[in-house]
């Protein structure tokens, strides 16, 4: 596959003022429905203008035939005639298993290879069940999501209501960070937060009171009405936050710089703040 061709100024549009097109490299498995209702509402809020750009290509670590639900996945790219890079992560550790434990790395510098005259702007992990190595998220810019507020809790949505429950916090949230060698510890790059207290939490949190985490994992686990609310608040706001991140980088009001988070004044920012447009999102 060759580039597809770039809107901007030529030779002969020089001085005329037009706009180049914003270009997003979309990274995703494709595992599970919510990977292709990702896509689909980000198709839709570019067409209807909300997000100012165009998704470059799609690239998806699994291949045609390797799993029903990633199936769905490519025919839905297919439909909407994005350049599609499938190229399968779990035949490429069968082929090499000399390779083991840095077929990763291998992996990784195959995927760039394929990805030469795909040009894009920001690159976007949407559901991409890969941890990225080193050498690919210093190439691209590249952002992912993580359902905590800045400097909240590390780890799967999980594990981080759980450190929430322990930790009996007052408020959470849902940020997009820059992907960096260190897992989940890139720099915050938009965020929106929400209490988990007030109603409807507290009595729930009464219901656990004097219990500790261990003793609410081992009677109720996942089925705790507290854990299974605040992943309800927390999921709600997780496209939300998404499709926003993405048109505040169409925008130009956040973007990435030599690895710095900046404002459109071009200096750093400690994350976009979007609390309050989610908000009204969800009214």
């Amino acid at each position: 596959m060759g580039e597809k061709p770039r809107e901007g100024l030529d030779s002969k549009t020089q001085g005329v003022g037009l706009k180049k097109t914003y270009r997003l490299g979309w990274f995703s498995t494709g595992r599970d429905k919510a990977a292709r209702d990702l896509l689909t509402v980000a198709q839709r809020s570019i067409a209807l203008g909300e997000i100012e750009a165009e998704i470059a290509f799609v690239f998806c670590n699994r291949k045609s035939g390797e799993a029903k639900e990633s199936d769905l996945f490519l025919k839905l790219v297919d439909s909407y005639g994005l350049p599609l890079i499938s190229f399968s992560s779990k035949d490429f550790k069968t082929i090499h298993p000399r390779l083991s434990p840095q077929w990763r790395i291998s992996y990784d510098r195959e995927v760039m290879k394929r990805l030469e005259g795909f040009d894009a702007d920001l690159y976007v992990l949407a559901g991409y069940m890969l941890i990225v190595g080193e050498e690919m998220c210093r190439r691209y810019d590249m952002i992912n999501l993580h359902p905590a507020a800045p400097g909240g809790p590390k780890g799967s949505w999980q594990e981080v209501i759980w450190q929430l429950i322990e930790a009996k916090a007052e408020t959470t949230g849902v940020m997009m960070h820059l992907v960096t060698p260190d897992l989940d510890m890139g720099p915050p790059v938009t965020y929106c937060t929400f209490p988990i207290r007030g109603k409807p939490f507290d009595k729930y949190w009464r219901e656990i009171e004097g219990q500790s985490v261990e003793e609410v994992k081992k009677s109720q686990g996942e089925n705790n009405r507290l854990f299974k609310l605040i992943r309800q608040h927390g999921l709600a706001r997780e496209f939300p936050l998404i499709i926003a991140t993405l048109k505040a980088f169409s925008q130009g009001k956040v973007r990435i710089d030599k690895g710095r988070v900046v404002g459109a004044d071009g200096k750093p920012i400690k994350g976009y703040n979007l609390t309050e447009e989610i908000a009204r999102l969800m009214r």
